[in-house]
């Protein structure tokens, strides 16, 4: 099977038959439902790529979904699914020869059943294809994202809702680049990092993306524990214990395919767009304020610092290393790369839209309570439950527990995934996956356990320290944004499906704005006042950030479009 091969100037890399009776090692789910040997065999040493492909369809004609990895070797999936014999034999009857008045009189007889046969194809397509922009979308909207809406929303109103609204269109195109680059390569993110940059610069990269990874896993722990101190009263460093261990047990779902898995990652998406959307139904925020709050740009000189952390906080560095990994779970045939990256694209904004219909509804709810309340910028993620059941009744508080539980756990299980990722990308660790999510988990759990005890007793300090978190994420965000354009947008690389000019040209000036937002929000932490120190850090950054645009191998990347 050529489940490597690049079409339109793509080369073509094909995988030697396995021997006669040999197995792909899989979970007995994926040998029962393959019922077939699955062939494999060693990929060209010039790609590091770890992804093993298989080939399968089951009885129906839909794709088998194998494992992505975390607790198995990662598998990928089949492409789009085949015509079944029926479509096919109707296909033939179409092509027969006919006379006019009997061809007019079929037409105007099937026409309508064709259309209807077409629609229901691109559906079983689409469906197909559905999963990994939902488990991308958890991220826009984890406990972080939470918080900076609650806080938006209580103490400026509905004015920010514009900037949730841009910053998100901003993230989906480039999870979109990032859909386009794994979908096309077959390789993600981190390993085109450490087939294409020198070792100093592969190093600073890993460590700014685990350092970013251990950020964002410190906010979703905390969030999980935060809504399980809610519900259940318990300290919130058992709440920690508590959240990690339930979302790595819950991984184990994976024994029993990929589609239960996404299944479960929906219905954690479910309850908390459930639990926003009732709280939005029952406070019940005024609908003409909320579309003005989307539409008409407004900028307090007060509300800055808060607008550039929400950029940080919806668009996440590691995000795009897990996009870029997810969309390789479905192998794409040779010449379909066109319809994969549509299908894709699809999944990917309807995800992206229903995170910002969470965000939006947090943000109005806490608006419509809370604006011009005295302490309305006293209050944060771990005592937004205890506003809303002193204001609006002790039900509204357990409907924001359960949502931030449902938050917190889905999004530390695809954490987990992006930090194998991460591993596995830039260090080729020789280990087995089981081991290596441990590191990964560890390597997060330690420091969230410290945050927990740290801060149990308060949460000003906790809300601080969830701010900076964002900022962190902002500061990452270009370390992850200017490899992936430079991958992205070359022929050498991507072939035909390199980014056109216009879209590069877009994606450079929204990286550029989100560096600016990051350097005036680092001046802003320092109180506005520029100091040798202050000066010393920005020549750093920017410094740091153009030597990753210029470290890059132009013998193995071509000529860069930067």
């Amino acid at each position: 099977a050529e489940a490597n091969a690049f079409s339109r100037g793509m080369p073509s890399r094909r995988q030697p038959a396995a021997a006669p009776g040999a197995m792909q090692p899989h979970t007995l789910h994926d040998d029962v439902a393959c019922g077939a040997a699955i062939e494999d065999g060693p990929r060209p040493s010039s790609i590091t790529h770890s992804l093993e492909r298989t080939w399968s369809l089951d009885s129906s004609g839909m794709p088998r979904i194998a494992p992505f990895g975390l607790l198995e070797p990662p598998s990928s999936m089949p492409p789009t699914p085949a015509l079944t014999s029926a479509q096919v034999s109707g296909q033939r009857m179409l092509e027969q020869p006919l006379l006019d008045g009997e061809r007019l009189l079929q037409e105007l007889v099937e026409a309508p059943v064709t259309r209807l046969a077409r629609c229901m194809d691109f559906l079983h397509r689409l469906l197909a294809f559905t999963g990994p922009g939902w488990l991308m979308s958890i991220a826009y909207v984890d406990p972080g994202n939470l918080e900076a809406d609650l806080q938006c929303g209580a103490q400026y109103g509905y004015m920010l809702l514009w900037v949730l609204f841009w910053a998100t269109g901003v993230g989906l195109g480039m999870q979109l680049v990032a859909a386009r680059l794994g979908c096309v390569t077959r390789q993600h993110l981190a390993e085109h990092c450490r087939e294409h940059y020198p070792l100093r610069a592969r190093v600073m990269l890993w460590l700014l993306t685990e350092t970013a990874i251990i950020g964002s896993d410190i906010q979703e722990v905390i969030g999980g524990a935060i809504g399980l101190q809610l519900l259940l009263g318990v300290p919130l460093y058992v709440g920690v214990v508590l959240t990690a261990g339930a979302a790595f047990a819950f991984l184990f779902l994976e024994r029993f395919g990929t589609r239960p898995l996404e299944m479960f990652f929906g219905m954690l998406i479910m309850i908390l767009a459930c639990s926003m959307g009732g709280l939005f139904a029952i406070i019940h925020p005024d609908q003409g304020e909320v579309l003005e709050g989307l539409l008409v740009p407004r900028l307090p000189a007060s509300a800055v610092s808060q607008a550039v952390g929400m950029v940080g906080c919806i668009i996440m560095p590691h995000n795009l290393f897990l996009h870029s990994a997810l969309v390789q779970s479905r192998v794409i045939e040779p010449g379909e790369e066109h319809e994969a990256i549509k299908l894709y694209s699809i999944e990917s904004t309807a995800a992206i839209l229903t995170s910002v219909m969470i965000n939006t509804f947090v943000v109005a709810v806490f608006a419509k309570g809370f604006y011009g309340h005295p302490e309305a910028d006293q209050i944060g993620l771990k005592n937004a439950g205890s506003f809303l059941g002193k204001s609006f009744g002790q039900p509204l508080r357990i409907i924001w527990a359960l949502g931030l539980c449902a938050a917190g756990q889905s999004s530390t299980m695809t954490g987990a995934y992006a930090g194998q990722w991460v591993m596995q990308g830039y260090l080729r660790l020789k280990v087995k996956p089981w081991k290596r999510a441990i590191i990964t988990r560890s390597m997060a759990l330690l420091p969230t356990l410290f945050v927990a005890i740290y801060f149990n007793q308060g949460q000003g300090g906790l809300d601080t320290l969830n701010s900076y978190l964002n900022i962190l994420q902002s500061l990452v965000l270009p370390f992850a944004v200017v490899p992936l354009l430079l991958f992205a947008g070359s022929r050498s690389v991507m072939g035909d499906f390199a980014l056109p000019r216009l879209a590069k040209a877009f994606a450079w000036l929204a990286t550029a704005v989100v560096m600016a937002a990051n350097l005036f929000l680092f001046v802003q932490q320092f109180g506005g006042v520029v100091t040798p120190g202050l000066i010393a850090g920005l020549i750093i950054y920017t410094t740091a950030v153009a030597y990753v645009a210029a470290a890059v191998d132009v013998w193995t990347l071509g000529k860069c479009p930067a």
